[in-house]
């Protein structure tokens, strides 16, 4: 395990979490546009400039769903986040989350530790096991054993950028004296925070990660139940439960914004996105930082250059404490 982290201080100000922005890197998810690398690299600047903390990026590839029409595809997370971490410097960016069971596990964590040099030390590794099985089918990855897939995965993964090398032979993955030569620029590599409710997916939590991630938790009076399995999970493998960092992905939809037409972007956000004036909306992190959310990851609608400027007086409020 890495050493503790920090709780969550933005490297700028005294806020009481950090804000992190979602990027819009699938069809459709730019206020109802496809971005492109040109519009991805104007929001992440603009984002950068405003005084968002960090980047956080998806990892899907091609998305189904029965009850829509034709799919939904997405630009690859890595070669984005490597793209980003040469064209940012003040940011931390980070996957959310990478499937580990997409790739190859110490392949992924020399990834990881690359893409960690690029930036200067600014990565947050984000793992889960995935779960659009349509995806799996359509880039022939495997989807069963999905949770037993993974925990040969992080165990590989949190070895090679902790140690630098692992001699492992499990029933899915294997890395016989591998090594990570040259290593990036923080001793134990990036931070690991890991997307998940399940048990034994918590148990794997507590077992390797930094931080935790409560996906999608809109109210923060929701969170304390969620908090209690984590806490749970840390004291069956006997971690001190105060060791392991609570993020939340947040949706918010900005006052007044009238969607361009139907987008599946409107679909997730029905009835379930928060929103308000920058004074309630400011309160509402507050609350989270309460509930001992280090970091939120804001889908912000819309995820647009726009947008971000209509959501800066927010990050403003809670620079004054």
């Amino acid at each position: 395990m890495a050493e503790r982290l920090d709780p969550g201080v933005s490297h700028l100000n005294n806020r009481p979490l950090k804000i992190g922005l979602f990027l819009p890197i699938g069809e459709a998810m730019m206020g109802g546009d496809t971005a492109g690398w040109a519009d991805l690299l104007a929001l992440a600047r603009r984002a950068e400039a405003v005084g968002f903390d960090s980047l956080w990026v998806p990892d899907h590839i091609l998305m189904r769903f029965p009850d829509q029409e034709g799919a939904m595809g997405g630009w690859e997370c890595w070669s984005l986040l490597a793209a980003l971490a040469a064209a940012t410097t003040r940011v931390e960016l980070a996957p959310l989350v990478t499937c580990a069971n997409y790739r190859n596990p110490a392949l992924l964590a020399k990834m990881a530790d690359t893409v960690d040099e690029i930036s200067g030390g600014r990565l947050i590794l984000g793992l889960g096991a995935g779960w659009h099985e349509p995806e799996f089918q359509a880039f022939g990855f495997p989807y069963d054993h999905r949770v037993s897939r993974f925990a040969e995965a992080i165990n590989i993964i949190a070895t090679l950028l902790r140690d630098g090398g692992v001699d492992y032979e499990g029933r899915f993955y294997a890395a016989r004296n591998c090594e990570l030569r040259p290593r990036g620029p923080r001793r134990h590599g990036p931070p690991l925070l890991v997307g998940t409710s399940g048990p034994r997916m918590l148990r794997l939590t507590a077992r390797y990660a930094d931080l935790w991630n409560a996906e999608w938790v809109n109210e923060p009076k929701a969170l304390p139940p969620a908090s209690a399995t984590v806490d749970a999970a840390c004291a069956e493998v006997g971690r001190d439960p105060a060791t392991l960092g609570r993020t939340a992905s947040v949706m918010l939809t900005l006052p007044g914004h009238g969607r361009p037409g139907e987008y599946w972007v409107a679909d997730a956000f029905a009835g379930r996105a928060a929103t308000g004036s920058p004074e309630e909306v400011a309160a509402l992190f507050h609350a989270y930082a309460a509930e001992g959310i280090s970091h939120v990851q804001l889908w912000l609608d819309p995820s647009t250059e726009r947008g971000i400027e209509t959501f800066a007086p927010v990050l403003e409020l809670l620079d004054r404490g």
